[in-house]
């Protein structure tokens, strides 16, 4: 017996003596999920390939084995398994097996990612910068000055922050329109319109509109949450008509504009039908409405959709995760009701008993783009002035590593493009 596990315990000492991969796995048995993405784009940045296994163990990663990245996992408490080269190409046969729905990505470079957002503090916080934070992913910060001036294209991936592309002001007026930083956010609009010689916000950020929407058709990556993203289609729906009422813009709204808007222009939506109303907290009929939904807390979630791995890659990779039921979360946007969505858009998380969308994607040019309803994964009702989420707390969250997905998206569609 003592033979025996002497012989045993060489084996062992010999197999991670050899051991020459890093396995990452992304299942339950991770640790944290959120960090794992950070280290996946470290390692990138340090030039060596990432191999991204969609839909083994909840899309593992897979790289050649350094002690620098074993460290880092350590560092940042990922979990990770050191493997032979043999036991590598025996997952790799694995996944390639024609009747499995399974498949291999390459991610060879560090995306370049920039955030859509102002300068100035804002009562509400944003998911996608503080989970970039949280996973130690570098990020720059660009709003009105750098998109205007042209600045985009140095990027791979921009999100947009919880913004109002309108000229709304978010539709805060009824209720905060005394508030300090309502007032604060107004002077700084409409300073940064005449610094660029426009008249009204709404113009300003109409051509803001058009350069990310430039962007994407040059081969930018998109993503954008909550308000951002139907404000952003029905900004360049309403191209030329205005829609604002004159305690936004100083004069009345073109009466005539609802049938003056031009869905061919938008990227996701189409028959959007404005809210009229200056008063009332809400844009059009995209958005859910949270009190006729017939959900709460508990009973909130989205289905993340199945795809082919090996046929239909995009909707595969955008959608990796350890669960595909996932715990819904509100926002000024929460879901996009299904009737209004584009049939060229692609449904990648919904509740089909509410017959609304929740996740989406789509082409637009040599780009593309992602809408992803709701504003915080983790809080579900999160209100103006609260505090951000610890995302220390949820390492795990499936709705957060969505967000990741996109993030990472960008190398992948790449190696895919030099295929």
């Amino acid at each position: 017996m003592k033979k025996l596990l002497l012989t045993l315990c060489l084996v062992l000492s010999i197999l991670f003596a050899h051991a020459t991969y890093l396995m990452i796995p992304m299942d339950e048995t991770q640790n944290d999920h959120l960090k794992a993405y950070g280290v996946a784009y470290s390692i990138l940045e340090f030039d060596k390939e990432v191999e991204w296994l969609l839909n083994y163990k909840g899309g593992s990663f897979m790289t050649q084995h350094y002690d620098e990245f074993e460290k880092l996992c350590l560092l940042k408490g990922v979990s990770f398994t050191k493997i032979s080269d043999s036991r590598a190409q025996e997952i790799r046969d694995e996944i390639e097996n024609p009747v499995v729905n399974a498949s291999i990505v390459k991610l060879l470079t560090a995306p370049k990612i920039a955030v859509y957002s102002p300068k100035s503090s804002q009562p509400w916080d944003d998911a996608v910068t503080m989970v970039l934070e949280y996973a130690e992913i570098p990020y720059d910060k660009v709003f009105d000055d750098e998109v205007l001036k042209g600045d985009l294209p140095l990027y791979d991936w921009l999100h947009l922050h919880h913004e109002d592309f309108t000229g709304q002001y978010g539709k805060f007026y009824a209720n905060y329109r005394n508030a300090p930083w309502y007032q604060a956010q107004v002077k700084e609009a409409e300073e940064m319109a005449a610094k660029h010689g426009f008249e009204k916000v709404s113009e300003l950020k109409l051509a803001v509109v058009k350069k990310i929407r430039d962007f994407t058709l040059g081969g930018g990556f998109l993503f954008a949450m909550c308000s951002a993203t139907d404000s952003y289609d029905i900004a360049l729906a309403a191209d030329g008509v205005d829609i604002c009422e004159e305690m936004y813009d100083g004069d009345r709204a073109d009466p005539n504009a609802q049938s003056k808007l031009d869905f061919s222009k938008t990227f996701a939506f189409k028959d959007i039908q404005l809210e009229r109303n200056p008063y009332v907290y809400e844009y059009s009929n995209i958005d859910v409405n949270p009190v006729t939904r017939g959900v709460n807390e508990q009973t909130d979630v989205f289905v993340l959709n199945e795809f082919s791995a090996k046929w239909d890659v995009v909707p595969t990779i955008l959608t990796q995760n350890h669960e595909k039921v996932v715990k819904a979360f509100m926002g000024q946007t929460t879901a996009f009701k299904k009737e209004v969505v584009k049939s060229n858009t692609i449904i990648m998380g919904e509740n089909k008993s509410l017959n609304e969308v929740r996740y989406l994607h789509g082409t637009m040019g040599k780009g593309t783009w992602t809408f992803y309803g709701g504003h915080d994964p983790e809080d579900y009702r999160h209100l103006v002035n609260e505090p951000p989420t610890d995302l220390a707390l949820h390492p795990n969250s499936p709705g957060y590593r969505l967000i990741l997905n996109n993030i990472l998206f960008p190398s992948a569609k790449k190696e895919k493009q030099k295929t």
